[in-house]
């Protein structure tokens, strides 16, 4: 082979193989733009996921929205939008506030251990009772159930003020109350299925259909409100007030948990 044409085979090599070592790098770049792409893409989607996810929650929930309900007072009640609910003889000079939260599990041995007494005191005339609701305990965990009971509550009274007692000493129940950290009243089928222990609601079209709808969802807020504005100085339940002054146990602190010492509590209050 001659010098020259040896010369011009080198050269012709040393073409090629700068091609493909620019070929490799023109397949390299191209992909490098791929993934870059698909990086690119990926995080933007997973931005608009989360943008999205931000967007959902902070849209106002059910309950937010239940503010702008229109109010629908239950019957049985009084007071500014209805939040007022006493029972009892007319008759009966004095008046016991009694304050609980559907979720509350105190409130719920109170009832079961002290709920007979009241209700003896309430057909002897012995004083008027005067519930107010609260709710607080839906943000302490979070959930729903106390706002949710407390508008079946108001579907109970609408339909008669012993529907109502029967179905708070039904919520309160050993056999139906859950544990504080259980929202289980949130699902109205479950409040349904409570309400059928008590015959009058157990047989009432309106009052399940107020419970399906919500109808005193917007109420029962309401109710929560009055808790909130309470007068009395009471911010936890169970609590009981008489002649302004609220109950207490032989400990001077707590509210008084067994028939004898709210007895005591109360005939002092009466007396006073």
């Amino acid at each position: 082979m001659s010098k020259r044409n040896s010369q011009a085979a080198k050269q012709a090599a040393r073409e090629r193989i700068r091609a493909q070592q620019e070929a490799e790098r023109q397949r390299e770049k191209r992909k490098r733009s791929i993934i870059v792409g698909a990086s690119v893409v990926g995080v933007i989607a997973i931005a608009g996921g989360i943008g999205y996810a931000v967007v959902q929650n902070n849209k106002p929930g059910y309950w937010e929205e239940a503010k702008d309900q229109k109010l629908v007072k239950p019957a049985n009640t009084s007071g500014k939008d209805g939040t007022t609910i006493v029972v009892g003889k007319a008759s009966a000079k004095k008046t016991l506030k009694v304050y609980e939260d559907p979720r509350c599990p105190i409130c719920a041995s109170f009832e079961q251990a002290v709920g007979p007494t009241v209700e003896k005191d309430l057909k002897d005339g012995k004083y008027k009772v005067q519930f107010v609701g609260a709710t607080f305990l839906d943000r302490n965990f979070p959930g729903e159930g106390s706002r949710n009971a407390m508008s079946a509550l108001g579907a109970a009274l609408n339909v008669s003020p012993d529907a109502f007692l029967a179905y708070k000493k039904a919520l309160y129940s050993a056999d139906n109350h859950p544990a504080e950290d259980q929202d289980k009243f949130k699902d109205d089928a479950y409040l349904l299925k409570i309400a059928n222990e008590v015959p009058e609601l157990k047989k009432s079209a309106a009052f399940k259909k107020d419970v399906k709808d919500g109808t005193y969802d917007r109420w029962a807020l309401a109710v929560s409100d009055a808790f909130s504005d309470n007068k009395d100085g009471v911010e936890g339940t169970p609590a009981f007030v008489m002649n302004g002054k609220q109950l207490k146990g032989p400990d001077g602190r707590n509210a008084p948990m067994t028939p004898e010492d709210f007895t005591k509590a109360v005939d002092k209050a009466l007396k006073a």
